[in-house]
């Protein structure tokens, strides 16, 4: 394969493997899925396997909620378009999280130095989700369903 047609290719729709989505949205969804096992795992897992004594139950849950969403990430690395919702879940979430908290700290000029600063920094990625996702399938497939109809013959 010459190198040219490679990268063409990557934008071209692929009916035959990735049901009409272009390669390149299934390649940026597996590097999304790898970055939230690696980075969500390593940060929430040492944290649950090292802990000792009592834990805040609201941090605790967060916590552990986060833990499982980096295990489960590991089913979108193989198979990432069956996992889409979990990018809209941190689409939704990342994107509440800036509306409701970051942006008022910042219209306030108090986000810098607060709290919110670090994890703000880290949410402003939330771009990389929102160009992965191949949103005409996620609409085709997830919210519109797939069009076919289920038979009805015994």
């Amino acid at each position: 394969m010459k190198p040219l047609n490679f990268f063409a290719n990557l934008f071209t729709r692929n009916y035959v493997h990735y049901d009409g989505v272009p390669p390149i949205n299934v390649y940026l969804l597996r590097i999304l899925f790898v970055l939230i096992v690696v980075f969500v795992g390593m940060d929430t897992w040492p944290a649950i396997l090292t802990h000792k004594g009592e834990w805040d139950h609201v941090r605790a849950a967060a916590i552990c909620m986060w833990a499982g969403y980096a295990v489960v990430c590991i089913i979108g690395v193989i198979r990432p378009l069956l996992m889409l919702p979990m990018v809209l879940f941190e689409i939704i979430y990342k994107i509440t999280w800036l509306m409701a908290v970051a942006y008022p700290l910042w219209s306030n000029n108090t986000l810098a130095g607060s709290p919110a600063e670090e994890m703000t920094k880290a949410f402003l990625w939330v771009v990389l989700p929102i160009i992965a996702m191949p949103w005409r399938y996620f609409f085709r497939k997830h919210v519109f369903g797939s069009g076919k109809k289920a038979s009805t013959t015994p």
